[in-house]
């Protein structure tokens, strides 16, 4: 078989840094925007949260691939 043993939880992690700088990126954006037109507050947060929920679902998305695959190293 596979031995995934080490590797699985490193791409976890890799997945989870990425996760982090991405939301950072989308919520610094969606501040600035704020910022500059206070107006359209409702608007931009709500694109923010929709693009939050799709960032952290792709680090969702790595960890269910991680128990799929942890069968594969036994």
């Amino acid at each position: 078989m596979l031995d995934l043993g080490f590797s699985l939880p490193l791409a976890l992690g890799i997945a989870a840094v990425g996760s982090g700088l991405g939301l950072g990126k989308a919520v610094e954006g969606a501040m600035q925007a704020m910022g500059r037109q206070p107006e359209a507050i409702g608007k931009i947060q709500t694109a923010m949260l929709i693009g939050c929920a799709f960032i952290e679902a792709l680090t969702i998305y790595a960890l269910v691939a991680i128990f799929v695959l942890k069968d594969s190293i036994s």
